[in-house]
């Protein structure tokens, strides 16, 4: 199965939300951090990646979409591998997205979880390295996100890119892919307090499974994280 939607947009713009709306229009799975730690061996897979030697079946094979860091970083050469995918390029106001981080994917109490496992060596060399390791500096984080948008922007034709914000629901997302509008409300999850639960759960035994790449069933961690 090809990707269909390659998401550009950084974590915490609305990405654990699109994911449940882009399965529910593609009927397909989309991939999204979650999967990353839930599947056996995708944090040596994106380390690999990060390294140069990426196996892009290997990580999105039986995928119909992507979102969410790390692989929102790998955008230019997910779109020249699967040419006929849309770019979905969330984003939302940049200090709110900077102090959302602050909280939650780039908090301290995450950063002291994460350190010295392979889980902390993936996003060191996935996510980090790419926000040039200054995940809480404000000026270079506004920077680098600002920046982001603007080169994926200028990257892509209106009939290959949507420039969007989770706030403005189904309507914009089923144009651009051609899909009809669900009957249902936009789901609208992973707020910072939803968040909280993340730190308990990568503090307990299955969390050292996750932080070692061992992986837990991917669903199962995402419904943990997010719900």
């Amino acid at each position: 199965m090809a990707l269909k939607v390659i998401g550009a947009g950084f974590g915490r713009t609305g990405t654990a939300s699109l994911k449940i709306a882009l399965e529910k229009l593609l009927g397909e799975p989309c991939y999204h951090m979650s999967e990353v730690l839930g599947k056996a061996g995708h944090v040596d897979l994106w380390l690999e990646a990060a390294a140069g030697r990426p196996d892009w079946e290997a990580i999105f094979g039986g995928y119909a979409a992507t979102v969410d860091f790390p692989a929102c970083n790998y955008w230019r050469e997910l779109a020249e591998v699967y040419p006929e995918a849309k770019i979905l390029l969330s984003v939302r106001d940049v200090e709110r997205w900077f102090q959302s981080t602050q909280e939650t994917i780039f908090s301290k109490t995450l950063q002291e979880l994460q350190s010295g496992t392979r889980w902390g060596r993936m996003i060191q060399a996935t996510i980090d390295d790419h926000l040039s390791g200054a995940i809480d500096d404000h000026d270079a984080m506004v920077a680098a996100f600002n920046g982001h948008v603007a080169t994926v922007r200028n990257a892509f034709g209106p009939d290959r890119l949507l420039i969007y914000e989770v706030s403005e629901g189904w309507a914009p997302l089923c144009e651009f892919l051609g899909c009809e509008q669900p009957d249902s409300e936009f789901p609208y999850v992973n707020s910072k307090e939803e968040f909280e639960g993340v730190f308990g759960l990568l503090r307990s035994p299955m969390g050292a499974r996750v932080m070692n790449g061992e992986g837990i069933e991917a669903s199962s961690l995402h419904d943990e994280m997010f719900h």
